[in-house]
């Protein structure tokens, strides 16, 4: 897996909530003149936005962010986006919350999806850059954050190799895998299947310096081409046009990682194998394992525990429903499953000290040559526990 992935997985996802969030919070704006003590003002609107953008591109969190690493967990992503979402006067329901976050990662995993060759991944994300930068442009001190931000992405990821970015494409449709989540909007573009799964095209340009599917070329064992064998491609594609233009991937790819709720309309989320109107969510396995279970204890350890803390002012923010009204909210936390509950559990895997002494050691001694090898010293304050001090 890549140790680049992590600072792109959370800028897009970071970006898609934004949309939403902004969306959400226009659609309950009310005018001044109209408005009583707890209802949203454009005003509570740019609050809310700038908050969580100053926490997002904080400095010092993202030094942490962008140092190379593996992927958190699911489950330790999720409160990282939990305690952002609340890092300012909005308040979210679980069920919004979990609604809120269903939208972000089925929006990103698409792209991911969408993307012609795994650099275009990158586009993508200066693509949320551009639209978070427009979000603040009226504040210069957040507005110089996101640019600082932008131009570590610039720097860390250009460099970067064809191959690194198949690696870093990897490692995300890894995390996405079991994500099969149905939203309205896709339902509707009839990009995405009654079962969750997308529908991805099979035909169009290919992306620039690549070619047309239909060639097998065998090579013998000191480079010589031996032998070609042809077959059909299904689909009808085309050569690339040059390369940097945008046109060779045309409209779909243009928009990958824009604002897809410019345009206002209702949204809606449903697990995969239900029906609509279905208020049960999928059976999860729920079996123990014992690796993951190590996992997260391996992972309480680097971060300091995964528990979300529930705002101690609560009750002077504003709340926010992701929901049509308040009846189907409530509806869909009651049928949140309780899978859905997030706990860190302590499993001591070995009693042995010796042992354990000895594992560390050798761990130590496969990391690689001028790297430290990852442990709860080297990464210095864990995400979390920064974010809660934001």
């Amino acid at each position: 897996m890549s140790t680049r992935t992590l600072p792109l997985l959370f800028i897009n996802l970071g970006g898609e909530m934004l949309y939403i969030l902004d969306q959400r919070l226009r659609a309950q704006n009310i005018p001044a003149d109209k408005a009583k003590k707890a209802d949203w003002l454009e005003e509570d609107r740019r609050r809310v936005m700038n908050d969580i953008i100053t926490t997002m591109f904080n400095k010092k969190f993202l030094e942490e962010l962008f140092k190379p690493q593996e992927l958190y967990s699911k489950k330790a992503l999720r409160t990282v986006f939990d305690r952002l979402a609340h890092a300012s006067i909005m308040r979210l329901n679980q069920a919004s919350m979990d609604k809120l976050y269903d939208l972000m990662t089925m929006a990103f995993k698409y792209q991911v999806l969408l993307c012609p060759r795994p650099k275009d991944i990158l586009l993508v994300s200066f693509n949320h850059m551009d639209a978070i930068r427009d979000f603040v442009k009226d504040t210069p001190s957040i507005l110089s954050q996101v640019d600082e931000t932008n131009k570590q992405l610039i720097e860390i990821y250009t460099a970067l190799s064809g191959g690194e970015f198949q690696l870093i494409r990897q490692t995300l449709l890894i995390f996405f895998q079991d994500m099969h989540i149905r939203v309205s909007i896709f339902l509707k573009d009839k990009v995405q299947n009654s079962n969750g799964r997308f529908v991805l095209p099979t035909s169009g340009p290919v992306p620039y310096g690549t070619q047309t599917p239909g060639l097998i070329r065998m090579f013998s064992c000191v480079g010589e081409e031996v032998k070609r064998l042809q077959f059909q491609g299904g689909g009808n594609y085309n050569a690339s046009l040059r390369e940097g233009s945008f046109e060779m991937y045309g409209d779909r790819v243009i928009k990958l990682g824009t604002n897809m709720y410019s345009v206002s309309r209702p949204v809606e989320t449903h697990m995969s194998g239900t029906s609509k109107n279905s208020s049960q969510h999928t059976k999860v396995n729920t079996t123990p394992n014992p690796l993951a279970k190590e996992e997260l204890n391996l992972l309480a350890r680097l971060m300091g525990g995964l528990e979300v803390q529930k705002p101690t002012n609560i009750d002077s923010g504003f709340r926010v429903n992701l929901f049509a009204t308040d009846e189907e909210e409530e509806e869909a936390l009651i049928s949140r499953p309780d899978d859905l509950s997030y706990e860190v559990l302590n499993i001591q895997a070995t009693k042995d000290k010796q042992t354990n002494a000895e594992l560390a050691k050798i761990m130590g001694e496969f990391g690689e040559a001028g790297e430290a090898t990852p442990s709860s010293s080297s990464k210095g304050d864990d995400l979390l526990a920064m974010m809660d001090g934001l």
